[in-house]
């Protein structure tokens, strides 16, 4: 993959690449959004705790897949307040390490259970 920031436009706010692109005939893997929430059904208290079952999650369906991180060219990531920012991206940033996949933060208003505060979708690709 191949990360797209141009020096035309301001660079990412954070980190993260303005695009990214795959290689043809590369495999395509697509995760439904995770919430912070374990086999056991319980959510940790805190955006940086739940962030991190996300990518824990992620990890899991990526494996299941023959992936990894290094495959992610997207996450598209929610959060119920901007008090949740720094504790998302703190484990955003432990979870992606080097690698810098595009991607999207937004501010929404709930999700299904008023306990969780992070939801996190990936897409991710791998050449044959």
């Amino acid at each position: 993959m191949r990360t797209l920031s141009p020096s035309a436009i301001r660079p990412p706010f954070a980190r993260y690449a303005h695009g990214v692109e795959t290689p043809a005939g590369a495999r395509l893997v697509a995760v439904s959004g995770q919430l912070g929430v374990g086999p056991d059904d319980a959510a940790p208290e805190g955006a940086e705790a739940q962030a991190r079952l996300c990518f824990a999650n992620i990890a899991a369906i990526l494996a299941e897949a023959g992936m990894g991180v290094a495959d992610v060219l997207r996450l598209n990531a929610y959060v119920t307040g901007r008090e949740h920012l720094a504790g998302y991206m703190a484990a955003r940033d432990a979870w992606v390490g080097a690698h810098l996949p595009a991607s999207t933060l937004m501010i929404v208003s709930g999700f299904a259970r008023p306990e969780f505060v992070v939801e996190v979708e990936a897409l991710a690709a791998r050449a044959p």
